[in-house]
């Protein structure tokens, strides 16, 4: 039961990470967009569906070793 909460509902995220990830990681992080806004930093993009994929996702940064 999710009691109407939000982080219970799908939604675009946007994940900000120190250095540069290579761009064939996309399907790695279930096909977000991978982009870069500054010279040492990575955005990712993408639909995430609830917290535990969220919180998925966050795991897979801390195991490459990317400050996020």
């Amino acid at each position: 039961m999710s009691n109407g909460r939000k982080f219970d509902k799908p939604g675009i995220y946007h994940i900000k990470v120190k250095g540069i990830l290579d761009r064939k990681w996309s399907d790695w992080f279930d096909g977000f967009d991978i982009l870069y806004e500054v010279e040492d930093e990575t955005l990712l993009v993408g639909m995430v569906r609830d917290q535990a994929a969220l919180h998925g996702m966050l795991t897979k940064i801390r195991d490459l070793g990317y400050p996020c």
